[in-house]
């Protein structure tokens, strides 16, 4: 049972982490190794200057959803934290973590909707002259989209784990 929990813990810290990373780092879209777009700045390179320059990214629908279920994924996977070691210790032995399962799994939902739609509007999302063609996905998106199958198994094995009793040798 410590093995279980030990393991259902790292997993929850790991994957918040990666949830954070992922809604904060600048690489959801990327041109050229140098140029990038995330869910709040686009950073494009300038070769008169030899700088960056960051700019707020467009405003529009797409990039707000996207921003908001991020941000509610990151938000509900911590409370789901913090509710799971708040049952921990106060539950009732043999009780299930319900709660904490479902906060979870509705985290790892809108994961799910905000890549979604990043990957279904990204040209409306990115406004970018260029060709989409020319650039790819960056490691933030893909993060991502690994952190989905994450938190939706971790949010089932809340559901399906049980505090047990202890019992002395």
């Amino acid at each position: 049972m410590a093995f279980l929990l030990i393991f259902v813990t790292l997993l929850h810290l790991i994957t918040l982490a990666m949830m954070f990373i992922a809604t904060m780092e600048k690489s959801w879209w990327t041109w050229d190794e140098v140029e990038r777009a995330d869910l709040w700045h686009k950073c494009i390179y300038d070769n008169n200057t030899d700088t960056f320059m960051c700019t707020s990214a467009a405003e529009n629908d797409w990039l707000q959803s996207v921003q908001a279920l991020m941000v509610l994924s990151v938000i509900l996977s911590s409370i789901s934290f913090i509710l799971f070691i708040c049952q921990l210790f106060s539950m009732s032995r043999r009780a299930l973590f319900y709660v904490s399962g479902l906060t979870q799994i509705f985290a790892g939902l809108s994961t799910f909707a905000a890549v979604l739609i990043y990957t279904f509007q990204r040209k409306e999302i990115l406004q970018d002259p260029r060709e989409l063609s020319k650039g790819h996905f960056g490691y933030c998106f893909i993060l991502a989209w690994v952190c989905v199958p994450l938190l939706l198994s971790s949010g089932v094995l809340y559901v399906h784990l049980r505090k047990k009793t202890h019992t002395a040798a």
